[in-house]
């Protein structure tokens, strides 16, 4: 991550590609560019927010590998983040998962030598895990010598990290950047992001792209999501709705379809919220003026998503039979 100076694998994290999407949305004549954090060492976005909760941590002598635990409740992605950064630092990691978590975002954190807790009784209230994830976090913190909780949903060094992403962003495009549509969970991507921009003066249309389901941003939360790492149960101290210019919720099939359409057009296999992303553009396309500059994060990549979003039978026995939303023999040449 530039200006971190980081060695090693670590020295890896940032400095993403931003890909332009040409046969997406063959209709629409703005500028359509993916930032594919797939691409940092750990396979996603949170590799950015894992290195920058922690690096000052290390630094200071506060997290020291003969007696320190970090402890962190994750879905998946920052559990992965995180346990690559304690491994190359020699520290012990302890992460509370839920009974969501993949088998393969399971076998990597084990390969990582990280311990995990499985979580696998909803919030009775919510129905939800990640009330239960967090209250069993506080638990281990308060039980556990020398425990250090980096709290992704209330630590800054969250939303900083991705000050950077947005920095790259802008450099790439050489400053203009008219639209962008930032995926949400603990919202830290879109802070940063936003900060950045405010910071440089940018006058950017900023879109949140929260999951029907989620308590962020006003969505009913009677529905149940079943893709992780999108939305959230619980509002983050991070959270302030006002950063958004406009908020599309996108439902589990949106993120499907998203992704599908994404793997079939743009040959890019891509993560749920990417493909949640995908859909909001398409969503706005009627009031994206010709020429604009419009930027999607793509959080992380499709491998983790085999079993589901890439499953057609995990597909059908969810939404029943509809490939049809995504087939199409319309592939358009790029320009």
């Amino acid at each position: 991550m530039a200006g971190q100076g980081l060695g090693g694998i670590l020295a890896t994290i940032g400095d993403t590609p931003l890909v332009r999407l040409e046969r997406l949305l063959p209709g629409l004549r703005a500028n359509v560019f993916a930032k594919l954090e797939r691409f940092n060492p750990g396979g996603s976005v949170k590799d950015r927010t894992a290195v920058s909760m922690l690096l000052r941590e290390i630094r200071s002598g506060a997290l020291d590998p003969a007696r320190s635990v970090v402890v962190e409740s994750s879905s998946g992605n920052l559990a992965i983040g995180l346990a690559q950064v304690c491994r190359y630092f020699g520290l012990r990691f302890l992460c509370v998962v839920d009974a969501k978590t993949t088998e393969q975002n399971l076998a990597i954190l084990k390969a990582y030598g990280a311990a995990v807790e499985v979580v696998d009784v909803p919030d009775p209230v919510t129905n939800e895990y990640l009330p239960v994830r967090l209250a069993r976090v506080r638990e281990l913190v308060a039980t556990t010598p020398h425990a250090f909780w980096p709290d992704q949903y209330t630590n800054p060094y969250n939303p900083k990290a991705h000050e950077e992403t947005m920095r790259e962003i802008t450099e790439a495009l050489d400053g203009r950047v008219d639209f962008l549509f930032c995926p949400v969970s603990t919202t830290g991507t879109l802070r940063g992001c936003v900060d950045y921009a405010r910071a440089h003066h940018m006058e950017i249309t900023t879109v949140a792209v929260d999951a029907v389901g989620s308590v962020l941003f006003g969505g009913d939360t009677r529905t149940r999501r079943l893709i992780p790492g999108h939305g959230a149960s619980v509002r983050p101290a991070l959270l302030d709705p006002s950063v958004p210019d406009l908020v599309v919720h996108v439902t589990d099939l949106d993120c499907v379809v998203g992704c599908r359409r994404l793997t079939q057009r743009e040959a890019i296999l891509a993560g749920g919220s990417s493909g949640a992303a995908a859909t909001a553009v398409d969503r706005l396309s009627t009031i994206i003026p010709d020429g604009a500059n419009c930027v999607l994060i793509f959080p992380d990549g499709g491998e983790r998503y085999l079993d589901s979003i890439y499953s057609d039978e995990w597909v059908a026995k969810h939404f029943g039979e509809v490939s049809h939303l995504w087939k199409d023999s319309r592939v358009a040449a790029p320009c």
